[in-house]
């Protein structure tokens, strides 16, 4: 199965404004550059946020998924009604009220919106899909439009990444952006303890390489390291062909494991997997929230860390485990 090439665009909610500029030599703008970059840094650091590769954007350390939104192929039942929608909303507030203000769409996910009288410092990262019945640059550049609806400002581009590309195609994507002066910020693909493709195929070597941040959806793969699933109770809908009681019966002993380590933290299955993955460094999870009380449950996994030990007792456990195959980004 080929890669599914997509960009991203990260944008920011708040305005800003055009103007002239004064023209500067080049070695005043690059100690002007510097001395604006390290501030940016500072401020990003005490706000508790990581850069996006070597762009300017900053975003939350946990991001929030928005596939579930509006979506009736994978996800709801096939269904949605005001009830979801208003859970959705619910969720997305819960997440902002939180920090978490990193969201994940794209021209085909739904959409939340929050009425503020203050500016929310918000990242929005939206996609685009390279589908065959899209010739040339105008139709890409429709699609970015329509893409572009799911942010808070039209044409505030502040970062370009790219989704579900293996190690070949992100240091050539990254190759190309360069010659052109644009930083390859993010690489979005699935990873989580039980899938650590990226891990393996170099794509996570790479990114830490080049300075890509690794954005990591499905980070609690599709609710299976929540611990709610067991072989008598499998997920239901198109996850069940994935995550079979035979397949859940072999994930007992890390469940079990994360759920004694949790223990000690005071944290639950969810928290303790989401952590995991913040633990590898140049790492965004970006789980699904589809109700407040998730958002909340996400929000718990900032704000402490695993040991080295946990982290690799984890990993060695999970190794054990076969059978997901996701061959999106292994091609």
């Amino acid at each position: 199965m080929a890669a599914a090439a997509m960009a991203l665009q990260v944008v920011a909610a708040g305005g800003g404004c055009c103007c002239q500029r004064p023209v500067l030599g080049p070695d005043r703008r690059r100690r002007l550059v510097a001395a604006a970059r390290a501030a940016a840094a500072a401020k990003v650091s005490e706000e508790g946020k990581v850069r996006l590769g070597g762009s300017d954007v900053a975003v939350s350390k946990l991001g929030i998924g928005a596939w579930s939104w509006g979506d009736t192929t994978y996800w709801n039942d096939s269904e949605w009604d005001d009830r979801r929608l208003q859970e959705a909303k619910a969720a997305f507030d819960t997440s902002i009220d939180n920090g978490m203000t990193f969201f994940d769409t794209a021209e085909v996910y739904g959409t939340a919106e929050r009425r503020e009288k203050e500016q929310i410092d918000v990242a929005v990262a939206t996609k685009f899909a390279a589908l065959p019945w899209r010739f040339g640059r105008g139709s890409v550049l429709s699609a970015l439009k329509k893409s572009l609806d799911h942010a808070y400002e039209q044409g505030l581009v502040k970062a370009v990444g790219v989704s579900n590309y293996n190690e070949k195609r992100l240091r050539d994507a990254y190759a190309r952006l360069k010659k052109r002066g644009v930083p390859l910020a993010a690489n979005q693909v699935n990873y989580s303890l039980i899938y650590r493709t990226p891990e393996l195929n170099g794509v996570k070597a790479a990114c830490d390489e080049l300075g890509i941040t690794l954005i990591a959806y499905s980070p609690i793969a599709q609710g299976v390291l929540s611990g709610k699933y067991t072989p008598e109770k499998p997920p239901t809908g198109p996850r069940a062909n994935t995550y079979t009681p035979e397949f859940l019966t072999k994930l007992q002993p890390l469940m079990n494991r994360i759920k004694e380590i949790g223990e000690s933290y005071g944290k639950n299955p969810t928290q303790v997997s989401l952590n995991w993955l913040t633990c590898q460094g140049n790492v965004v999870p970006i789980p699904g929230a589809k109700n407040a009380g998730q958002a909340q449950e996400f929000a718990g996994a900032l704000g402490w860390s695993l040991t080295g030990d946990e982290v690799e007792e984890l990993r060695s456990l999970a190794r054990e485990i076969k059978g997901i195959k996701m061959p999106i980004e292994e091609s």
